[in-house]
């Protein structure tokens, strides 16, 4: 039977922060759009549930939650009906990748109003039983697969600390540099719905089409790119793209993956002189940053939201090893990638 997704749940909001629950400790749990925070003295839903992230970087992020539990308030509550099993409900929208209807710049939102109308085909509880045991088996074969693909990861991470060190305060004493003399950086096209025509739609990267090293491109949106906006936005091969907020600094190296493709106003295209820096270098220094306090200044407080600007990119101190070091360290990463 064919039905909209509003016909089988029911939309919940919260307004709970994550300092609201930071010091209680309770047996009840709370999750935001990472996971699981902690618990607390208290409950939202006496019955499991599934909560789509609607705000920031990680929006249509699917995740299914038990009874007598909560979400903050960057997740939203989607509350079955008694014709849906809730493990069916969260892979049926799972895989809706509602992260399609997002509208704003620089900070990605979505709205219940907006995707309660997409459509799928609802089967009979019996057979969604049958459904839901076939897909946990297959994601636990996908889960097992995620993990030696981390472990690859972390091979190429122990080789970037083992040959350039720590780069953040440069122990080694490479050549330091800034980002600007060595790179030409740019942000994107800004979404501009009112302009809107239709006659010249090319598909365009987003925030959250670029993930660490790789891109997301199941799911990519469409806007208008005259000839002019072509010349200026297009992405070209060895393109770094870097998001601007979000998590700041997650970027991938573009390799053609689709040709006329171009990038919208959250992410900057870093253009590297190859004589002197490699994209792939570059991606990984960005990674070492974020997870080792490198942009701690950056980020400023906890209560704002953090911004990667054109011109704080552009004043960034790089660490720039010989070019020789950084082609092995690119050697690795290819090796690696045929394991992948």
């Amino acid at each position: 039977m064919r039905v909209e997704l509003g016909e089988v749940c029911e939309r919940g909001s919260s307004n709970l922060k994550q300092s609201d629950v930071s010091k209680m400790n309770g047996k009840y749990p709370i999750y935001g759009a990472s996971g699981y925070i902690g618990n607390v003295d208290f409950y939202h839903q006496d019955q499991p549930y599934v909560a789509v992230v609607k705000d920031g970087a990680g929006i249509g992020r699917t995740t299914l939650h038990p009874a007598k539990s909560s979400v903050i308030g960057t997740m939203q509550y989607l509350l079955p009906k008694e014709n849906i099993l809730p493990e069916y409900l969260f892979y049926v929208v799972k895989y809706m990748h509602l992260e399609k209807y997002f509208t704003g710049a620089t900070i990605p939102h979505i709205y219940f109003k907006d995707y309660q109308h997409e459509e799928f085909n609802l089967d009979p509880i019996e057979k969604q039983v049958k459904i839901v045991t076939v897909l946990k088996k297959c994601e636990k074969i996908i889960d097992d697969r995620k993990k030696e693909m981390q472990l690859l990861d972390d091979l190429i991470k122990a080789r970037f600390v083992e040959m350039f060190g720590d780069v953040i305060h440069n122990d080694r004493k490479w050549e330091c540099q800034q980002f600007s003399d060595i790179t030409t950086s740019r942000l994107g096209k800004m979404l501009d719905t009112k302009h809107q025509t239709g006659t010249c739609k090319y598909p365009y990267l987003a925030n959250f089409n670029v993930q660490w090293f790789r891109f997301e491109l199941g799911n990519l949106n469409e806007m208008d790119f005259n000839e002019k906006e072509r010349e200026e936005f297009c992405l070209e091969d060895g393109d770094l793209l870097v998001c601007e907020g979000g998590e700041i600094g997650r970027c991938a190296v573009w390799h053609n993956q689709i040709k006329k493709c171009f990038f919208q106003k959250a992410l900057h295209r870093v253009r590297c002189n190859q004589d002197i820096i490699l994209p792939d270098y570059l991606s990984w220094w960005f990674k070492y940053n974020c997870e080792n306090g490198g942009f701690t200044a950056i980020e400023g407080a906890k209560a704002t939201i953090s911004h990667l600007t054109g011109t704080k990119m552009k004043m960034l101190d790089v660490t720039v090893p010989p070019i020789e070091l950084q082609e092995q360290f690119v050697d690795i990463i290819h090796q690696v990638d045929k394991s992948k």
